[in-house]
């Protein structure tokens, strides 16, 4: 049972003079785990508008997501920044971040049920047409919103940046919403057999999907902070980000239309 509180935690003015973003912290539960998500919307615009989950980094969230929620409520979305980890619960170790997404995605059903009390909180939201919302997710993000795809949960787009690529189960017959996929060629992260065997279960399963891969970059590119991680397969790169997040912008407009 969802539960869930709001708190007002902070307004930005955006280049237009007449758009004022918004922020407010939300407090939900999945299950016992008490979460804290970042939920972000245009307060000039009225009326019901398309919704967008963000789903972070094997970092937990931290402020480069809140940021990404900001950017596409100036973009005319409202969009709520999920914890998939817990109050709190945010690093800068590597072998810390891991240890915590393994602890959700070793199990399929708590996975995929932790990213739905996150959309559950999206949609619920007074500004948001329920049936225009979208997923997006970066590295342990970027595969949490395929699993989201493969699952089922009723979202029309999603795109996965730089994420580990997971392939569709032989259970997964049919995958609705449409696909982007924003890959570095050069991560060492994914193997190449990873990379063919989930073009083929998109293909199996009969997936409207596109993929764009990024010559000379890695890892975590679109995240300026990466290259303070001192991890060699990390690295910003600004005009796959750039390039990328302009995909996903005119792919929430053809199917926000």
């Amino acid at each position: 049972m969802l539960v869930f509180m709001l708190a007002l935690v902070g307004i930005s003015v955006t280049g237009d003079a007449l758009a004022v973003v918004k922020t407010k912290a939300i407090s939900y539960k999945d299950g016992n785990l008490a979460l804290r998500g970042t939920i972000a919307w245009d307060d000039a615009i009225k009326g019901k508008r398309p919704g967008v989950l963000i789903v972070h980094e094997w970092w937990g969230l931290d402020d480069y997501a809140r940021g990404r929620a900001k950017q596409l409520a100036a973009a005319g979305y409202v969009a709520f920044a999920l914890d998939m980890y817990g109050v709190g619960k945010i690093t800068n170790h590597a072998k810390e971040a891991g240890e915590w997404a393994k602890q959700v995605n070793n199990n399929i059903d708590r996975w995929v049920g932790r990213a739905k009390s996150g959309l559950d909180i999206l949609k619920a939201d007074a500004n948001v047409d329920d049936t225009k919302v979208a997923a997006i997710g970066y590295c342990f993000g970027g595969s949490t919103v395929m699993q989201m795809a493969y699952a089922g949960l009723g979202v029309k787009a999603v795109t996965s940046f730089h994420g580990s690529l997971p392939p569709a189960s032989e259970a997964v017959t049919e995958i609705k919403p449409r696909v982007l996929i924003a890959h570095g060629r050069d991560d060492k992260f994914i193997p190449a057999d990873r990379i063919v065997a989930f073009k083929a279960g998109l293909d199996r399963a009969k997936a409207d999907w596109e993929m764009m891969e990024f010559s000379n970059t890695v890892h975590s590119f679109t995240n300026p902070e990466s290259d303070t991680r001192g991890m060699k397969n990390i690295r910003y790169n600004p005009r796959a980000d750039k390039h990328s997040w302009a995909a996903m912008l005119l792919m929430f407009d053809e199917v926000f239309k």
